[in-house]
């Protein structure tokens, strides 16, 4: 695990190091900007993605596919004197198909709902408190068996509930740092919580596999949190934008050393006013997660363990800004 988040903190650093070399007249003046625009902002992105490949009798081989993935991303951020209150919501869905009697299988599903207040304390500082939520809309099957749900609404849930510092040298970069942090997991399934995912207590069942106990619903942490976000656009007509998000949360009541990572960048492309393309990259690290694991080798995933999760979307396809 040290291993991994020394890794992880190379590259966030090298990210931040490679796109944030802004000269210093060049911060003062988005300070300076940032802090006499009073008022609400808002605004947002709605993107839909769609791939399809088609074949009849075609020499070389291959299958049908369809492949559509949609996201919408609203912001709502308010300045008034030395007060600052910014949202966030971030939604994600996408499906696809292989083959024509294939069915239809999730390939993304995401609910992120971010509202942070803060308010002035000296030129970079801010007293700052920070609600988060995450879920997802639909059920995750253990694919290629898709009876067998392993995720739902709810299912998990994360709410995190923080107060702490919040700092911003400019308009790009913001560091908020929070010593008292509560951390939520819901399980709303009952099935799920009897088999103890997502690190809530599991069921007590008697010799016969009779549940005497049914799995807790809900899980309880305390501990610190640290969320750094990064936002520049890399060339000077806008066209390519980066946006970089990194959660890390350490229980203090149980392995403190263990820290819960979910990182998320998304760089994104703009062809022209309707059409970009985005890439986006998620990794996870969660001590409380465990997954298939193929401990020998032989491809085959006969036990479960933490593991560092990762997932990537290429896309490309119709956005608009507003």
């Amino acid at each position: 695990m040290k291993k991994q988040l020394l890794i992880i903190s190379v590259l966030f650093s090298l990210s931040i190091n490679t796109f944030a070399q802004v000269s210093d007249q060049e911060a003062k003046l988005r300070v300076q900007s940032t802090d006499t625009i009073n008022g609400w902002k808002k605004g947002g992105i709605f993107g839909l993605n769609l791939s399809q490949a088609a074949f009849s009798d075609w020499a070389g081989g291959g299958q049908n596919s369809i492949n559509v993935n949609g996201s919408l991303f609203l912001f709502a951020n308010l300045v008034k004197g030395k007060n600052t209150w910014d949202n966030m919501l971030t939604l994600g869905y996408g499906i696809f198909r292989q083959g024509d009697k294939g069915k239809f299988i999730k390939s993304d599903d995401k609910i992120e709902l971010n509202s942070k207040y803060g308010r002035q304390a000296s030129k970079n500082w801010y007293y700052a408190g920070l609600i988060n939520f995450k879920s997802q809309m639909a059920p995750g099957y253990n694919y290629p068996n898709d009876s067998v749900v392993i995720s739902n609404f709810l299912a998990p849930g994360y709410v995190i509930a923080a107060i702490g510092m919040d700092y911003k040298p400019n308009d790009k970069f913001s560091a908020f740092i929070a010593p008292l942090t509560s951390k939520s997991t819901i399980v709303n399934d009952e099935k799920l919580a009897d088999a103890g995912a997502f690190g809530v207590t599991k069921a007590t069942f008697d010799t016969s596999g009779k549940v005497i106990k049914h799995g807790a619903k809900y899980r309880s942490e305390f501990g610190g949190y640290v969320r750094l976000v990064y936002k520049t656009t890399l060339f000077k007509d806008k066209s390519v934008t980066l946006l970089s998000k990194m959660d890390l949360f350490s229980n203090y009541l149980n392995n403190p050393q263990n820290i819960d990572v979910n990182w998320e960048t998304i760089i994104g492309l703009k062809v022209n006013k309707f059409i970009s393309a985005t890439i986006s990259t998620t990794l996870v690290y969660d001590d409380d997660i465990t997954v298939p694991v193929d401990g020998d080798g032989d491809g085959i995933k006969e036990s479960f363990g933490p593991r560092l999760q990762l997932k990537e979307i290429l896309a490309v396809g119709f956005s608009y800004k507003f």
